[in-house]
């Protein structure tokens, strides 16, 4: 996962992919640590085509997007969100969601 804390490049990087997820954390968020590796592994092990991009702690961008609680998973196809995921997430239930879709874009 990428850390970027830059609006303009996390919108042109939308622009110009086909997938991008967009993951909110905190440094102080203990779900946010314990879920990232396993959506990264995910990422690795299923959808290695994807963009990813850690957003830590950035007020701005967070309001941007409407993000107002960590962890927070937004999935971009083709620039239009997919889907939003937020505090409890099933790893399961990400990976059957953006399965279909993943596989009709790439």
């Amino acid at each position: 996962m990428k850390t970027i804390n830059n609006l303009e490049k996390i919108t042109k990087t939308l622009e110009e992919s086909k997938a991008v997820l967009l993951y909110f954390s905190g440094k102080s968020c203990s779900v946010c640590n314990v879920l990232k590796p396993k959506i990264q592994n995910s990422l690795e092990k299923k959808f290695s085509l994807m963009k990813s991009i850690l957003i830590e702690d950035n007020l701005e961008i967070s309001t941007h997007f409407t993000v107002f609680s960590n962890p927070t998973i937004l999935v971009f196809f083709e620039g239009k969100e997919f889907k939003r995921y937020g505090r409890n997430i099933s790893i399961s239930l990400f990976e059957n969601d953006i399965e279909r879709l993943y596989k009709m874009v790439f």
